[in-house]
């Protein structure tokens, strides 16, 4: 796995601007690297009080985490920055440089236009709200959680009124997670996939295929299962000096180029749920290795957005890790560990990782189909909570009822229900459309991969993950954010930005399966 990057030719203007370009530009990228380490090191401290923390030093770490986004904000708003920014308007710069200064004033006027101390605010709320969220899922109370809920959604609020008081509250928050596609985007990807995906799903309902699905009926130690996925993650190419495993209450990744870290949790009764969240948190971590480190500080080393940043974490768990190659390749390793499995074929192996459930609650362990439903799921109540039409303690219910309306089923408990993700702990509103924005590019990256590597799928079935690594690097990695979204997806795949290749993907792969 190649994690080093260089500039290559074509980004030998990289290196400063023209020399007619104000030096303001130096001037303007120092201010902005002071600002991207404060946002790294907070990243660091939500790690640890995710992964390492002890309980009790919440109300520590809370005062910790709104300093750092206080000083933050103040840097990245300071009047000098607006003062560079204005000076380099109709500057001579390269292509590269004025990507650099349209990614900054993007950042610049998003936070100039709210006031420090809501920043401040929103950020120890988060903090806080970490905890409460943990407890009232591992308790199943939603009624314990909710009102951080309340406070938070009521900052957000107050946060997309600053920023644009005459847009749709829900779509100022969707950009800070997706900047370059709007919300009618994702909408209409949303919206296609709910359509097109209810069939299929209904279709293999009436299927009278039978898949393997207690291929993986035993107990699986936790231990053991670390360190399965130990191997695969070695397997995969994870640099162990630049990274490293962990468990969480909810599988992420977090990091830099040069340390992006991975977690995952397991469950004894299915050990493929643990080995498909490492391996998705793996790609969001590859992504991150990849970015380039001559441009670490500036939006040149940074990624382009959480839809690409989900595109790599999806593309590796489905693509890749849900394949009958990598289930041929890794077999025999997962076996060698949990030795019930020595008489499971590849076959069997890739049938139970892709069995279409009819009744999973949990978004992390869903199918690559019923997966959407749960996105649509919490975008809709999003939206109503952001809007004011639906009362936060009216959620568990308008969740249940959706769950029977999207998967025919409803969850039993809270904890299976509302308190299953940890996203509006973070006050991340606006982030679930990126999972399903980023599957449908992860199987547009695939194919255009597939196009350019010879036998892609013979590579996989003997380990060789080398070839994809350099790709992926080659084709968005190394790019950062220099490229917007749809002209990143151009770029590496020659097509702007479709859910024709994840359709054609679904039916194929599921019609073999199920024999459609």
């Amino acid at each position: 796995m190649a994690t080093e990057q260089q500039p290559s030719d074509a980004d030998a203007d990289s290196d400063g601007p023209h020399a007619d370009a104000p030096d303001v530009y130096h001037d303007l990228l120092d201010r902005y690297r002071r600002v991207s380490y404060l946002n790294d090191a907070g990243m660091l401290l939500s790690w640890d009080q995710q992964v390492m923390m002890p309980k009790g030093g919440t109300p520590a770490r809370s005062k910790q985490q709104s300093a750092l986004s206080s000083v933050q904000h103040e840097k990245l708003t300071a009047d000098a920055v607006g003062d560079l920014l204005d000076d380099l308007d109709g500057a001579d710069l390269t292509a590269q440089q004025s990507a650099v200064v349209r990614e900054v004033r993007r950042e610049y006027e998003r936070e100039a236009a709210v006031p420090g101390d809501l920043v401040e605010r929103i950020s120890e709320e988060t903090s806080n709200a970490l905890p409460v969220w943990e407890q009232a899922r591992e308790e199943s109370e939603w009624e314990q959680f909710a009102p951080q809920v309340e406070t938070l959604l009521d900052l957000k609020r107050q946060y997309a009124e600053h920023i644009d008081p005459d847009a749709d509250p829900y779509a100022v928050l969707f950009a800070d997670y997706e900047p370059c596609l709007d919300l009618e985007v994702a909408d209409r990807v949303l919206t296609r996939l709910r359509e097109e995906l209810v069939p299929v799903i209904d279709a293999i309902a009436d299927s009278d295929v039978t898949l393997a699905e207690d291929a993986f009926d035993d107990e699986y130690d936790p231990d053991t299962q670390e360190t399965v996925a130990r191997e695969a993650l070695d397997a995969l190419g994870y640099p162990a000096d630049h990274g490293r495993l962990d468990r969480s209450t909810h599988p992420f990744s977090t990091g830099t180029q040069f340390d992006a870290r991975v977690t995952t949790r397991f469950d004894p009764q299915n050990p493929v749920d643990a080995l498909s969240s490492t391996i998705h948190e793996f790609g969001h971590a590859t992504y991150t290795l990849g970015l380039r480190r001559d441009e670490y500080g500036t939006p040149l080393g940074d990624h382009r957005g959480l839809s690409v940043h989900e595109s790599q974490s999806r593309l590796w768990e489905n693509h890749v890790g849900r394949s009958a190659a990598w289930w041929e390749q890794f077999l025999p390793t997962f076996a060698e560990q949990f030795p019930s499995a020595a008489d499971l074929s590849p076959r069997d192996a890739y049938e139970a990782a892709n069995q279409v459930y009819d009744d999973n609650l949990i978004r992390v362990e869903a199918d690559e189909l019923t997966y959407h439903m749960h996105i649509v799921l919490r975008y809709e109540i999003e939206q109503d909570l952001v809007h004011g039409d639906l009362d936060v303690d009216e959620v568990p219910q308008a969740w249940d009822d959706k769950m029977e309306e999207y998967l025919g089923i409803q969850p039993e408990t809270d904890a299976e229900g509302c308190l299953q993700d940890i996203h509006w702990s973070h006050g991340s509103f606006g982030y679930f459309p990126t999972y399903s924005l980023g599957s449908v590019m992860a199987a547009q990256l695939y194919a255009a991969a597939e196009d350019d590597i010879d036998d892609l799928d013979g590579k996989v079935r003997d380990g060789n993950f080398e070839p994809l690594h350099d790709w992926l690097t080659e084709n968005v990695h190394r790019h950062g954010a220099r490229y917007e979204t749809n002209d990143l997806m151009e770029e590496a795949t020659g097509e702007a930005f479709t859910a024709d290749y994840f359709l054609d993907y679904v039916r194929e792969k599921y019609g073999a399966l199920y024999d459609l």
